[in-house]
């Protein structure tokens, strides 16, 4: 079989969520099943490391498709046009991106439906593109797969759709996240914090993962803290609005916040690994692949309540209202001065990291692969 794939967020050294899950997911799945014929559709040059076997065969054709217009170009027409020019039999988006013109059959990933319940985070041309054309794409794949539970019904009760049509194909997280040394985390903590004890928080600094209260809840942690504790933060400032700014200008204990900007991932596993606990209280996510990322490395979770982050972790969390600061900040008290709250869940995170692999993820979304297939199959064979 041909299958076509987006691959137009497979950006060396930019991976970033959907990045990554493409990437480790399609790095599998091409070289599991050499039977199978991969081109991989690109919007702008590839680098060779995503050319991952030799049944992958790249295709690049633009435009970059980096703005609500230019997805409707790239999709509508140019992945058109390519799935005809191929004879693709199947077309898998792992961004949940689908072309509504062309009548390849289609398995479209969607990873949350964010823009549904918060659309006044985003800019006004993005809401309104996911807004009118994924309720769309919803209808139009032939599957669906997504990375929860919890997205898996927020997709059913938002566009209707059949939850038999949605399989849950968990995300993983890196295999270099392990555990380090002490010798580590002291080279670590110099590095970054002068020697001082942190909490972490890595991802796109955007509205929905709560810095506001973030900030908020480390300036009231702060207040009783005798330990000297920073707050380090990694990633781009890529929807750093002014509510952010503000709350972080007027924060008590602004100086002891650090941003180290976007990390290369070996360095990321040392700076996770040394955290006194990673505090990700974002309002909504389909995931969070940094609780796992966390959990793999031996550190403690801080991670709210709602949407997903329960399903992820289990018992091996310790949960807070995000909307309450008050309650992020209780929680960061005890994990600094409970070491035996700490242990608890450094364990019970080990535990639960086996739970969330890419090897399962990889397989999980070849089976939704193949129920496509197989229809297609039977439908050809009754004509």
């Amino acid at each position: 079989m041909k299958i076509a794939v987006n691959t137009r967020l497979l950006l060396h050294g930019r991976l970033e969520g959907i990045g990554w899950f493409s990437y480790e997911n399609l790095k599998r799945i091409t070289t599991d099943h050499p039977e199978h014929q991969f081109y991989f559709l690109f919007d702008r040059p590839y680098h060779r490391d995503f050319i991952f076997s030799d049944n992958v065969i790249p295709l690049v054709a633009g435009p970059p498709a980096r703005h609500p217009v230019l997805y409707f170009i790239w999709f509508e027409f140019t992945v058109r046009r390519l799935l005809k020019k191929t004879g693709a039999d199947l077309f898998l988006s792992p961004d949940g991106y689908l072309s509504l013109g062309s009548k390849v059959p289609s398995i479209a990933v969607f990873h949350d439906l964010n823009f549904e319940h918060y659309p006044g985070d985003l800019p006004l041309a993005e809401r309104w593109y996911y807004r009118t054309f994924f309720r769309k794409y919803a209808s139009k794949a032939a599957r669906i797969a997504t990375v929860s539970g919890f997205s898996k019904a927020d997709i059913t009760r938002q566009y209707g759709t059949d939850p038999g049509k949605i399989d849950v194909v968990y995300n993983g997280a890196n295999e270099e996240y392990l555990p380090v040394d002490e010798s580590v985390k002291s080279e670590t903590r110099k590095k970054y914090t002068g020697g001082r004890p942190y909490f972490f928080f890595v991802g796109s600094l955007h509205p929905r993962k709560n810095l506001v209260n973030l900030f908020r809840a480390f300036d009231l942690f702060k207040r009783t803290d005798r330990q000297n504790t920073l707050l380090l933060l990694a990633g781009a400032r890529k929807w750093w609005t002014g509510e952010i700014a503000s709350v972080y200008e007027n924060m008590e204990f602004k100086d002891d916040v650090i941003f180290s900007g976007r990390l290369e991932t070996s360095e990321m596993c040392n700076v996770m690994g040394s955290a006194v606990a990673l505090t990700y209280v974002s309002y909504f996510e389909g995931f969070g692949i940094p609780i796992v990322e966390a959990f793999r490395c031996g550190t403690p979770v801080i991670t709210s309540n709602i949407t997903s982050m329960p399903e992820v972790g289990g018992e091996a969390a310790l949960y807070a209202d995000p909307f309450k600061p008050e309650e992020i900040a209780d929680a960061m008290t005890k994990i600094a001065n409970d070491n035996n709250l700490r242990e608890q869940l450094i364990t019970a995170g080990a535990g639960r990291a086996g739970i969330f692999t890419w090897d399962q993820s990889a397989r999980r979304l070849w089976q939704t692969i193949e129920k496509v297939l197989t229809a297609q199959a039977d439908l050809s064979a009754r004509l």
